[in-house]
């Protein structure tokens, strides 16, 4: 448990009467920004990006409008400037260090102070601070000189001279910039298949002026550890300084957490230099301490805690902080029946099957997101059921407010380091860039409950396993040997002297201890017995699950839709309103995307046909969603039942994690948010397939299954309703209720089997074509699932579903507005769309089997029921034409 805390009476501190902490000027606000040859000069805010800038001034357009992204590529090929002139409020000589501290710049730039050149920075990621004691002036004129990321990507490359470092460019299909792997910057802003290409430029983060005596504290970390032996909770309190003196400094450090009755002082010498401390606190044993639990699993308590360092001279420093107790593990141990291993994550000692989805940025212009915009998409997740998000590695790591967010909401997060689909240099100067970008990541990021997982990169131990850049035979070892350096060398290493609480794994998907068995590179990452897999497959038919794989993790997998008209309609004008403008092949980053899509939709639903151009847009996007959500519903809910059984060695699948929750620009991509927040129809879905309680249907030769998944965490008698229609009526044919049916605490467990054919023929005028099968689960106190659904068919060969006439009244209570809908038939994939009022709906893109359902909608904003009433658009299957 480490030493004894040494407790000192305070009294012994000799308190001089010196400096107290340190001065601080930010240097947010106004900025002069200037083109390289000086021909456009305007007013810029910090934090901000050079196209931010000329939106906000009215010099562009709307970047994300129509085909500015490839109008505006002029922006980001030339040299930009950031200037302005500050005043110093304090007397500069009575400091021993003043330093320039940028939290992040956007990317590669000279820094100067008085026309002295500072420094340069190249990493996007990176914290930079430049010692300007001996610079700093009264009246001071500080440059940020920016050279284009896209020339200093391609000057990296061509300066590369080892070996090629693949891929060079993007598919063209992504109208995107070259050598992206070269620059340590948001990977996607060079364009990715479901986003634009605006390789920014800007000052992203804060900006400050600091001033200090004595020392500084730079990073402050706290880490909760479990010691099993004792039965007792500690925490690793980290803290980094800077010392200025030339000498030690002592000092007392009191940690006081008053909740837990838990308060320690320690005493404490700092070393000149920069030095780090690490105070081992107990706590208190006689105090309950409540753990942090993911979303629907239990709370997610946090404690305050304050640090006190009280150091000679009187230089005190108070820390407030918020302290979350949580233990993780990955589990990869022999199961029993199977080969391979296990994959799977006990938070606090307990099995959690992830559900959630995948992360990206949420807007090209960092400076545009805010802690709202956070909010929103983060409890969308939230409210969908999910416990769990994966940070993606092409993204950026995110900003303080997003981890505080999922803390405070029970999100874990799977946390990427910011490597994607390529692979990448290891020459001296790219390596000590990524060494400081990740311990600086680490040390900011590790104190947030949230982050289960360090990951070294988003698939690039497949792309090695199978050769996506065609690399020579002869030549793949050295690829393999820059894969080890970089990921394992270097950033495991790091990774594991700065966090000792969390698991790392070096790829996504790998194989977890299979591959660092296999040299760290396994030959199939994709193996089902082992690790994560990524999953994508866009010919067969999405509604079989045999197609799905078995696997351990399911950490990326998904098909594409396109957003809500309400959404496009702001980024594009009339004539672009067709499946087959210019626009619509524009806008789509993927090979083949809009072609795929139309292809599933065909599998099982009509195509529209109408002669109206936007009538049949509008069908289209429609049909996209509703094909989407079915899809991913048929997937998640395979991996789902699959939980707890294995079948031919595969199975034990303890992870879904479809590809992606949010959007970064109003495109069609694999997303269930749109660009804004709004909720596709997959969201609505997600919402019930992520269910803590949920019966899911499968056939099998003939056979219909039916599995009872928990993630409660007792088990429940419940009983098993099973409704089954006929298309024609919204009487139904039949009904069977099974009771005492035992549904097991966090598992997957058969309920039910039955044939096809005896069903059908129980429920006498039933064939495939002309009925449904509904179910759910119900318990005492209330209990109960969603009500689920199996279709017989595909709905383009149902027979009896007629066209219905929906109607709905809106009134308001409360805070909420109620949408009472009454059908005259069976509707499937009933949808309601108030445009773009900003709010979500309880329930969206069921199925309507009674003539009366009620559904609540949330404002995100103040709204009316006249400004409903105007906007709503429903639609259901039939109207389709």
């Amino acid at each position: 448990m480490g030493p004894a805390a040494l407790v000192l009476p305070v009294l012994l501190l000799p308190l001089a009467v010196a400096a107290g902490g340190p001065e601080v000027l930010s240097l947010r606000g106004s900025w002069q920004l200037r083109s390289g040859n000086g021909s456009v000069s305007l007013r810029a805010e910090v934090p901000g990006c050079v196209h931010t800038a000329l939106l906000c001034r009215g010099l562009i357009q709307d970047p994300y409008y129509r085909f500015n992204d490839v109008m505006y590529r002029w922006i980001s090929l030339d040299n930009w400037t950031y200037s302005r002139t500050f005043k110093t409020p304090f007397d500069v000589r009575k400091w021993q260090k003043v330093n320039l501290v940028f939290e992040g710049v956007d990317t590669v730039a000279q820094i100067l102070l008085n026309n002295v050149t500072l420094g340069r920075t190249d990493n996007m990621f990176n914290r930079y601070s430049f010692d300007i004691t001996s610079v700093i002036q009264e009246v001071n004129f500080v440059e940020v000189r920016f050279l284009s990321a896209v020339s200093y990507a391609a000057e990296q490359s061509r300066c590369h001279k080892a070996h090629s470092i693949p891929p060079a460019c993007p598919p063209p299909v992504q109208k995107g910039e070259c050598h992206v792997n070269f620059i340590r910057k948001e990977q996607c802003s060079f364009s990715w298949d479901w986003g634009p290409s605006f390789p920014t430029q800007g000052i992203w983060k804060d900006v400050r002026v600091e001033a200090y005596n004595l020392y500084h504290l730079i990073y402050f970390s706290i880490t909760p550890f479990f010691a099993k032996s004792a039965q007792q909770w500690y925490l690793e309190v980290e803290s980094i300084f800077d010392v200025v003196s030339s000498k030690p400094i002592a000092g007392l450090v009191t940690v006081n957490i008053p909740k837990l009755q838990t308060q320690q002082t320690f005493s404490v010498k700092l070393q000149p230099g920069e030095g780090s401390i690490v105070l081992l606190v107990n706590i208190n044993k006689s105090a309950a301490v409540e753990a942090w639990w993911p979303n629907g699993h239990g709370k997610q308590t946090g404690y305050n805690m304050t640090t006190t360092f009280m150091m000679e001279a009187g230089c005190q420093i108070e820390k407030f902080s918020k302290v979350y107790f949580r233990t993780v593990e990955l589990v990869q141990e022999p199961i029993p029946g199977s080969p391979g291993l296990s994959f799977y994550f006990r938070i606090n000692g307990r099995p959690i099957f992830i559900k959630g989805s995948n992360w990206v940025p949420a807007d090209s212009f960092q400076d545009r997101v805010t802690y709202d915009m956070l909010r929103l998409l983060l409890k969308s997740a939230a409210d969908a059921n999910m416990n769990a998000l994966r940070v993606w590695g092409g993204g950026v790591y995110e900003q303080d407010e997003f981890y505080d967010i999922c803390d405070e909401i029970g999100i874990m997060i799977w946390q990427d380091f910011m490597f994607a689909c390529a692979l990448y240099p290891t020459n001296q100067n790219y390596l000590e860039s990524v060494r400081a970008e990740v311990s600086h990541q680490v040390r900011r990021l590790k104190s947030h409950p949230s982050i289960i997982l360090w990951s070294g990169n988003n698939e690039n131990e497949a792309a090695i396993a199978s050769n996506w850049f065609s690399i020579p035979y002869r030549d793949i070892g050295v690829y393999m040997k820059d894969y080890v350096t970089l990921y394992v060398k270097n950033i495991r290493e790091i990774v594991l002297s700065e966090d000792k609480s969390r698991p790392f794994v070096a790829s996504s998907p790998t194989n977890g201890l299979e591959s660092v068995k296999e040299g760290w590179l396994s030959q199939d990452p994709y193996d089902t017995h082992y690790g994560d897999t990524h999953f994508y497959d866009y010919n067969s038919d999405c509604w079989n699950w045999t197609v799905y794989p078995k696997t351990r993790f399911a950490s990326e997998y998904g098909f594409q839709s396109w957003p809500s008209f309400s959404t496009i309609e702001k980024v594009s004008s009339p004539e672009d309103w067709s499946y087959t403008s210019n626009f619509s092949f524009h806008r789509q980053h993927h090979e083949g995307g809009n072609i795929q899509m139309l292809q599933e939709i065909g599998r099982h639903f009509k195509l529209p046909q109408s002669p109206d151009p936007v009538k049949k847009f509008k069908d289209m996007i429609y049909l996209t969603q509703v094909m989407q959500a079915q899809c991913i519903k048929t997937e998640t809910e395979f991996y789902r039942f699959s939980q707890s059984e294995i079948i031919n060695g595969e199975g034990h699948t303890m992870g879904a994690l479809y590809w992606q929750l949010n959007d970064i620009w109003q495109a069609p991509s694999w997303a269930s948010l749109e660009y804004g927040g709004k909720w596709k129809l997959l969201h609505y879905f997600a919402q019930n397939f992520f269910a803590p309680l949920l019966p899911v249907a499968y056939e099998d030769k003939g056979m219909l299954h039916i599995y009872g998944v928990s993630d409660l965490h007792e088990d429940h008698k419940l009983t098993l309703r099973v409704v089954v229609y006929a298309w024609s009526s919204l009487e139904p044919v039949c009904t069977l209720a099974k009771e005492g049916v035992t549904v097991k605490a966090q598992s997957a467990v058969p309920i039910y089997k039955e044939s096809v054919s005896d069903l059908l023929e129980r429920c006498r005028n039933c064939t495939r074509k002309s009925c449904i099968i509904t179910f759910c689960l119900v318990g005492e106190d209330g209990l109960q699932s969603p009500t689920n659904h199996y279709f017989l068919s595909s709905l383009k060969d149902a027979v009896g579903l007629e066209k219905t006439r929906l109607s709905a009244s809106v009134s308001q209570q409360d805070d909420t507005y109620v949408f009472v809908l009454q059908t005259t038939a069976i509707a499937p994939f009933v949808t309601l769309d108030v445009g773009s009022i900003k709010g979500r709906f309880s329930d969206n893109g069921f199925l309507m089997t009674e003539k009366k359902k009620v559904v609540v909608f949330y404002p995100w904003e103040p709204t009316s029921v006249e400004e409903l009433e105007r906007s709503l658009i429903l639609t259901s299957l039939l109207d389709v034409v």
